[in-house]
């Protein structure tokens, strides 16, 4: 089979349905921001419930006019090809873009980052919940993001596991408060080991190569084992970019929702 990225079409508007959250607020922040509802495609046709991938910087994920350097993730075109093909189960995708405080929002260490957990557990999932067909428990619940974007999804995960049960962290900023997140495992290493945790890091991302397999030995130490409850990768010649995050995202999706007869 071709390279995933290969078969991608390129196109400008969103695929599928979504619904689009304007201007949601926050108590916690006190800020407000939109919200993307993507809707995987049999949620239409039929009357059960989904699982729910919440995605950072949301604006980044569809379209590439809102995108920050031009080209999106093709999160669209991605999971319905998967969905369609029978690789992983249908799920709704919410698209949270970020603010001008992404970088305090995106840490869990300060008080701006405690307060967009609070904001995405206690705000906005209970909105996604009470206003769409979801599966509300943690093995159903899933966090993605890259960069400071998946040191939250990865600090959410692990500080929150009767909430979210999967989470796929791509290109992960671990550096961040003199690698704090490191003595975060150390000291609650059993945190979510009935989850399942996505980790990976682009060759050509030299300054964050180390830090990915000092967290994967650190993981495997505490017993998590690869192909269950974690998965490891680095990309050959990935780079940081919404560029090379597009060309895989297939790759968590299929770890994270993979069909039995599909999944490692």
């Amino acid at each position: 089979m071709a390279p995933f990225k290969n078969y991608i079409i390129d196109r400008d508007e969103i695929i599928g349905s979504y619904e689009h959250l304007h201007e949601f607020y926050s108590m916690y922040l006190r800020n407000e921001r939109d919200v993307i509802v993507w809707f995987p495609p049999s949620y239409f046709h039929s009357h059960k419930n989904f699982p729910v991938l919440y995605m950072h910087d949301g604006q980044n994920l569809f379209n590439p006019h809102t995108s920050f350097i031009g080209y999106d993730w093709k999160m669209d075109e991605t999971s319905t090809i998967l969905m369609e093909d029978k690789i992983i189960e249908e799920f709704i995708i919410v698209a949270i873009y970020n603010t001008k405080d992404r970088l305090e929002e995106y840490n869990y260490f300060t008080r701006k980052g405690r307060n967009y957990a609070f904001f995405i557990i206690r705000e906005l999932k209970r909105y996604i919940d009470e206003n769409f067909r979801t599966l509300t428990d943690a093995k159903n619940t899933a966090l993605m993001g890259s960069s400071m974007g998946g040191l939250i999804s990865f600090q959410m995960y692990w500080n929150f596991p009767e909430v979210f049960g999967k989470a796929a962290c791509l290109s992960n900023s671990f550096w961040v408060d003199d690698g704090a997140v490191f003595d975060m495992v150390k000291e609650n290493p059993e945190a979510n080991k009935n989850g399942k945790l996505y980790i990976d890091c682009g060759s050509e991302e030299k300054e964050l190569v180390g830090d990915f397999k000092k967290m994967c030995a650190l993981l495997k130490e505490y017993g998590y084992e690869e192909n269950k409850n974690l998965k490891c990768e680095i990309i050959e010649g990935a780079k940081h970019s919404e560029v090379d995050w597009a060309a895989r995202a297939h790759l968590p999706l299929e770890f994270l929702f993979g069909l039995k007869n599909n999944n490692p």
